[in-house]
């Protein structure tokens, strides 16, 4: 198991919670920060700290070269075709909404049509919503099969030659179902629109090709790959980006202001108006680096034994609802509810056993009214997790019951 070479690198995860070893499993929120990341942030501070792009002096050059060797980091982890389509965010929700509002505002039309999946985190559906209300464009939502899949058949049905952005997660935040982005980039440029692609659930747990994908649009936040929070990343085709006007003005995204006018840089920097958030940018290349040298496929491997584990488990307890029913193809989380145990309660009991889980809507009530449920729990596993972290959190579903009152 990975988690008995890596686990130790966490020092939270060596802590008590409710005087009970901590079992962190809401890993699809934020993940946990190895020692290699926090001190990449503390070295930054204590040896390279600076205002980038500003000074002449060598401390000034030197963050400038973080700055700049961090985009070149993670070009190459997304194979971006050059570093210039790397733009930092403070996270996911920022760069969806960048492109929103820049490529969107300027491009949409009444009687465009969006097409947004309907299992969306609400960081890539109500920007969506508002860019419809303010251009007149249609939003068209694409549904799910019984198995929480988008089909061929749905996507063709949806994606047509009125159909000018396509919106949809690489892996639902709530399913944990890798969706079909390359079937519906395909399918939304052969009818001339562009991709927006939500990897925050993806990028730490698969490798995230946007060559591949040819997605035009890929966001992510480094929180959810170990990084610091407060650092997101947008990856952009460098000639969308550069017809599209800023999101934020001020200072470093111009070339030159007068009285008369202003000229904005190239990109990125015309979308990175304000001082960047250095220290959490060197944080991410040491995520980035940290998960490379363990492989991605090798953590994908572990949390599938663990989620395969984690289910069988829910499933030998009964009046366990799992979502979606029967599902087999969740690699990293489990959505589920205990009859007769609002999410909340149930989450609050098994924090007792120090078990932390997800208890809410998941910034996807859309997706939540689709499957008829207000809210549910979520589980979600990374590659500190080991299988004494799932033993414990079927017990602690157990125990729920006991508590709750409800038998077997």
């Amino acid at each position: 198991m990975l988690s008995q070479y890596y686990k130790k690198d966490f020092k939270i995860l060596g802590k008590l919670e409710n005087d009970m070893r901590l079992v962190y499993l809401d890993n699809a929120a934020t993940t946990q920060k190895p020692d290699v990341v926090l001190a990449a942030v503390k070295r930054y501070y204590t040896v390279d700290n600076a205002n980038p792009h500003r000074g002449v002096y060598e401390l000034a050059m030197r963050a400038t070269d973080v700055h700049e060797q961090a985009r070149n980091v993670i070009a190459a982890f997304l194979n971006a075709e050059r570093d210039e389509e790397i733009i930092f965010t403070r996270n996911a929700t920022e760069a969806l909404n960048l492109v929103a509002y820049s490529y969107g505002l300027a491009n949409l039309k009444t009687d465009d049509e969006i097409a947004v999946a309907v299992s969306e985190h609400h960081s890539n559906l109500v920007p969506w919503q508002r860019v419809s209300e303010i251009t007149g464009a249609k939003v068209v939502y694409l549904y799910l099969d019984e198995h929480g899949e988008y089909t061929k058949e749905e996507l063709t049905s949806k994606i047509g030659s009125s159909t000018k952005i396509l919106a949809m997660a690489h892996v639902s935040n709530v399913l944990g179902i890798e969706n079909p982005v390359k079937l519906a980039t395909r399918l939304v440029h052969q009818n001339g629109g562009i991709a927006v692609i939500d990897c925050a659930q993806s990028v730490a747990h698969m490798k995230v090709d946007v060559r591949d994908i040819d997605a035009d649009f890929v966001a992510f936040s480094g929180h959810k790959i170990y990084a610091p929070m407060g650092i997101g990343v947008l990856y952009g085709k460098y000639e969308l980006l550069d017809k599209m006007p800023p999101f934020l003005s001020g200072g470093d995204m111009i070339s030159h202001v007068h009285e008369s006018g202003t000229t904005y840089a190239k990109p990125p920097r015309k979308f990175e108006a304000g001082t960047c958030n250095l220290g959490d940018e060197a944080g991410l290349v040491e995520a980035i680096r940290y998960v490379e040298k363990i492989g991605l496929d090798k953590i994908r491997e572990h949390e599938t034994e663990l989620c395969k584990k984690a289910l069988d488990g829910l499933n030998s307890l009964g009046g366990i609802d799992i979502y979606p029913a029967g599902s087999d193809k969740t690699r990293s989380l489990i959505s589920f509810n205990i009859r007769g145990v609002h999410p909340h309660d149930a989450a609050t009991i098994m924090d007792s056993f120090g078990v932390c889980v997800r208890a809410g809507h998941h910034c996807a009530e859309p997706l939540m009214e689709r499957l008829g449920i207000g809210s549910c729990l979520r589980a979600s596993f990374a590659l500190y997790n080991d299988m004494d972290d799932v033993d414990i959190f079927i017990r602690s579903v157990e125990q729920t019951r006991k508590v709750m009152g409800i038998g077997s």
